[in-house]
């Protein structure tokens, strides 16, 4: 059964980096886009960032530019989200989910994805 796996989230203190990853089992994601959620305590999941199924564009919400890099290795199977400068907002269970043949990220709260990951715990505190 194809399924995404997320890996890399742990405590961390403010200010500090963190690279979470997502793996296809069963699925090759050459052919996806593949988007980062987040949910925190008490909140609604929220978009974090993007990359189109080529790797040749990503796209990052407002909260995390600058901070986040998004990027896909179709050898390894796996999306990276590299996040720096980590803040105490920036805590929340993680998610990547995956969508095929997307180009342009710019909308990517708003597609119909076919595979969602378990989620990774991201905590940021001293």
């Amino acid at each position: 059964q194809a399924q995404l796996v997320e890996s890399g989230g742990g405590l961390v203190e403010p200010g500090g980096s963190l690279t979470l990853t997502c793996t296809g089992l069963g699925v090759s994601l050459e052919s996806y886009a593949v988007s980062w959620f987040r949910q925190a305590p008490g909140k609604e999941r929220e978009g974090v960032s993007c990359v189109n199924y080529r790797d040749t564009s990503s796209y990052h919400v407002d909260s995390v530019k600058s901070r986040f890099i998004v990027s896909k290795d179709n050898a390894k199977n796996t999306v990276y989200l590299r996040m720096s400068n980590l803040k105490s907002e920036d805590t929340a269970v993680y998610y990547c989910a995956a969508v095929q043949k997307v180009i342009y990220c710019k909308d990517f709260e708003t597609f119909d994805y076919a595979f969602w990951g378990q989620g990774t715990e991201v905590i940021v505190s001293s």
